[in-house]
């Protein structure tokens, strides 16, 4: 029995989804299978070829194999990426970890998070980038804009920052610290560790109050908070 024509949208539609869903299984699949190559390429410079060193014979061994691969299989083979893929077997020396990484972030992700030197300040941004799903654009503008150091977690003990991380990681929860954000650095307020919004409030506001008290007569500073009214709406 033939379906009716009014149903055609709606397996069109059913279709779509099909096509559109194989198609990102594909490209997982293949960006699991780049990274996974890159971090082996490395990790057999690094042990076999270079023995872990950057000096000298090293940097002849890098540029002779830039050009040879580039030859074989196109411009994706400069020295630069393989200094990449040197960095990311040096940074995850652990195939398991690469192997957790692969399928939830691309290689553009992975090749931003490992030029951070800071292993926490990485593991921030490889949790937070997972769970809420970044692009390597937004990832990159988070870096940036020192996320991690606007963070409160960034000022606790590093003990702390592990174990929050910890479980952000393994149950996908999200203690405060690691989510309050501002654009002010809690240094520059003069804030402690713990402090309340109202402290925060205060602290930004006596800032703001500085600055215009230094802009001269012209600029003044009517009150902390003082009612408004337009068209009879406050």
């Amino acid at each position: 029995m033939n379906a009716p024509l009014s149903e055609l949208p709606l397996i069109t539609n059913d279709i779509k989804q099909l096509i559109e869903q194989s198609r990102q299984n594909v490209a997982v699949s293949v960006n699991a299978e780049i990274t996974l190559l890159y971090w082996n390429i490395g990790r057999r410079i690094n042990q076999e070829i270079l023995n872990f060193s950057r000096a000298g014979y090293g940097k002849q061994v890098i540029d002779s194999l830039s050009r040879q691969l580039t030859l074989e299989y196109g411009n994706g083979w400069s020295k630069r990426q393989l200094h990449h893929c040197l960095r990311v077997a040096d940074v995850f020396p652990e195939v398991e970890i690469v192997h957790a990484l692969r399928t939830q972030l691309s290689w553009t992700h992975i090749r931003q998070i490992i030029a951070i030197d800071d292993e926490l300040k990485r593991s921030f941004y490889i949790e937070i980038c997972k769970l809420e799903k970044w692009s390597s654009r937004q990832l990159q503008e988070r870096i940036n804009s020192m996320l991690y150091e606007r963070t409160a977690i960034s000022k606790k003990p590093e003990i702390t920052i592990a174990n929050d991380l910890e479980v952000l990681k393994t149950e996908q929860k999200v203690s405060p610290d690691l989510v309050f954000r501002d654009p002010y650095f809690l240094d520059f307020l003069g804030l402690a560790d713990t402090y309340s919004e109202r402290d925060l409030e205060t602290s930004i506001i006596v800032e703001l109050q500085r600055f215009i008290t230094e802009m001269g007569s012209d600029f003044a500073f009517l009150a902390r908070q003082k009612r408004i009214t337009i068209d009879n709406r406050d």
